[in-house]
């Protein structure tokens, strides 16, 4: 059967019981079909290099956390009752290790990630051809299935009661907003087809989260000619 996006990105919802807690939140849905994956190369270290050098020249050795952005994740990780000292959104772990250098993953990871850094904004990547039907944005029951590692081996995980999660029919995918994606469906060297969900709160506006995936847009481009994108805006009008 034909991947339809847009109707596959139609299917995504945000569940109310989230946006009681941030009615500011939107997120920017973007698929990507034919994409070419791989180990890092100039393309994707060039990325991540000049988002390490803009976010050096922007914070110095201030606190990454007093950014606007970032201050607003951690009141909303508070809001369902994650401690972000501990459990960190994605994009303030990822400044927090500029000093030190980046993580270099994947071609795919890395040009994801050079991305969030420069924008400020928590972004991640889900393999489609793992996705289990619609994704959505829900707060957790507690029993849903989170495939992790622990100790280098494979473990079952179970969200809180209440944790806001990503998730599909088979299971949650990302746990506590944005915090940490399950294996089942991470980006790998054999990931063609992608969706990566760029999470906004009040401080980013509308114009600034257009820019952040157009340049991803961009440079998924830049790595992958032949690629086929899609997009959606979900969340608050």
């Amino acid at each position: 059967m034909t991947f339809d996006a847009a109707a596959w990105l139609e299917s995504a919802t945000i569940d109310p019981a989230v946006l009681a807690l941030r009615p500011d939140y939107r997120a920017l849905l973007i698929t990507a079909e034919g994409l070419l994956p791989g180990p890092g190369d100039e393309l994707s270290e060039r990325l991540l290099a000049g988002a390490e050098s803009a976010a050096r020249e922007r914070f110095g050795d201030g606190p990454v956390e007093e950014h606007p952005h970032l201050a607003a994740w951690r009141e909303a990780f508070r809001a369902f009752g994650a401690k972000p000292q501990r459990t960190r959104p994605s994009a303030e772990a990822l400044l927090r290790r500029v000093s030190a250098g980046l993580p270099r993953v994947d071609r795919l990871t890395d040009i994801y990630n050079a991305i969030s850094v420069g924008h400020v904004i928590p972004l991640g990547g889900e393999d489609l051809d793992h996705y289990v039907g619609a994704a959505r944005l829900v707060r957790a029951e507690g029993d849903e299935t989170f495939e992790t590692t622990a100790g280098g081996e494979p473990v079952i995980e179970h969200p809180a009661p209440g944790e806001v999660v990503w998730r599909d029919d088979t299971g949650a995918t990302c746990r506590r907003w944005n915090w940490r994606q399950c294996t089942r469906t991470r980006l790998t060297h054999d990931t063609t087809r992608a969706m990566f969900v760029l999470d906004a709160l009040g401080p980013m506006d509308d114009t600034a989260l257009k820019a952040a995936g157009d340049q991803l847009v961009e440079a998924l481009t830049e790595a992958s000619p032949g690629v086929t994108i899609a997009s959606r805006l979900v969340g608050a009008a």
